[in-house]
This record gives C-alpha cells, structure tokens and sequence, in this order.
C-alpha cells in the first residue's frame, strides 16, 4: 500500500465514523457519468472505460448495504445515447446486459427495470425481464436499473398509459380532466410505488440532470462529484452521505 492509499484509507474510516446513519438516505439516484473519458485519460478504448464503469456498480451497492440505503438507480443509458454510432452502442448494451446478469445471480439485490423496452433490442428487453423475474424475492436493496431511459420520456409514457387506462374503464376526458392529479400521473411512472430518490449524484464534473428523474427528484438534494464516474471510491460516497446528512439536518423540519 502506498501513501496516498493509506491516507485515503485514514480519511475514509475518519468521515465513515462521523456519518449519521439516522441521516442516510433511503434512496439515491446516480448518474454514472464519465465513462469515456476516464477511459480517454487512462489511455484505454471507450470499450474499457464502460466495462470499468460497469464493474464499478456492485462495489457501490455493497457500500449502499452497509449504509442502510434502500433503492439505488442507477441510470446505465439514457434515450439520447441511442444516436451514438452503433460500434458504441452494441458493446455498450452487451456491457449492460451481462452488468444486469452479474446483479441477478448475486442474489443480494431486487432488479427492476426503468425506462422504455421499446428502444431497447430484444435480447436487452428479455435479460431485463429475467433479472427482475428471478430477483422479484430478494429482500435485499431495490436496484433499477434505468436503461433506455429519459425524464422526459418517462413522464410522456405516464401520461399515456393513463389514457390508456381511462380509456379501457370508459372514462371521458371531461370525468379524467376532473380527477387526474399529480398523484395519479405518479402512479403511472417508471417507479410507481417507490419512494422519490432523497439524494442524485452525478459523477464526472458535470453540474445538471440531463433529464434524470424530473418528475420524482422535485425534492432531491443533489451532490456533484467531481471524479470520474470508473474512479469513484468508497470516500466520494461518504462525502455525498455527509453532505446530504449535512443539509437534511438544516433543512429538515
């Protein structure tokens, strides 16, 4: 171990044993971002930059388990990545595909979908599908995994499947205009029955939501990190917990 790791390591127990776990979060929202430019400054291919992103995911949701977190999105591909050139895209969804085996057959965590299937090639839809099927039991954390996913889109998706299901009951525009609510759009969402995530952190540098969760993040704290999204350790995480701890103490109440 060199010095810089043993410092990190000193600093890490140090903020660990300061975090308040009545204060942590029952449910975080990252953007994994940074993939490609991690890879870029560490002289590797895309490719690589999205597998050590990938591999990057169960070391958070074990860290998440010791901290009592209880739901963790995590948004893998968003609608827009879809216009990227498909020597991308096709090992990227391979990637994302065996990530959601990988936290499948772990057997500590729930898989659930988000996002719209349409986009996504069959066999993603299917692997998807599988994973939320066999995982449906665990007690473990509620990991969803946001794949084909958009805010905007979501929020589109909501609405149309609540005029779907007036439709289906016989219910007129003017009785639906009467009732709809946003409770009642909220039921219709990618994470209906979920609570809203208390905390969103985005990795890389970048200072916005690209449209991450708009509808349920209305009252989300946020915590920009500035690492990229491969080389995010143990530490950044308790910083986002401290922080988060921080605020929901000032504002609370």
């Amino acid at each position: 171990m060199n010095l810089r790791d043993l410092v990190y390591g000193l600093y890490e127990r140090r903020v660990d044993r300061r975090l308040d776990h009545d204060q942590v979060p029952k449910h975080i929202g990252v953007i994994l971002d940074g993939n490609r430019r991690w890879a870029k400054a560490s002289g590797g291919t895309t490719v690589q930059g999205h597998q050590a992103g990938a591999d990057k995911i169960t070391e958070l949701l074990g860290w998440c388990a010791e901290t009592d977190v209880e739901v963790v999105t995590l948004w893998m591909l968003s609608t827009d990545n879809f216009d990227r050139a498909e020597s991308e895209l096709l090992p990227l969804l391979s990637i994302i595909e065996n990530t959601v085996r990988g936290l499948a057959a772990d057997g500590r965590w729930r898989v659930h979908h988000v996002g719209t299937m349409d986009l996504l090639p069959a066999r993603t839809q299917a692997v998807l599908k599988e994973a939320a099927a066999a995982t449906e039991g665990n007690g473990g954390i509620l990991v969803n995994c946001a794949v084909g996913y958009g805010g905007r889109q979501e929020i589109a998706d909501a609405v149309r499947s609540l005029l779907h299901q007036a439709a289906a009951r016989g219910t007129s525009f003017e009785e639906l205009a009467e009732v709809v609510s946003t409770d009642l759009i909220a039921e219709h969402l990618y994470t209906r029955g979920q609570p809203d995530p208390d905390l969103v952190i985005r990795t890389s540098g970048e200072q916005r939501l690209s449209g991450f969760m708009l509808w349920q993040s209305a009252h989300s704290e946020y915590h920009f990190c500035d690492v990229f999204w491969p080389a995010f350790r143990k530490v950044d995480f308790l910083r986002a917990l401290r922080d988060y701890a921080a605020r929901h103490r000032r504002y609370g109440g």
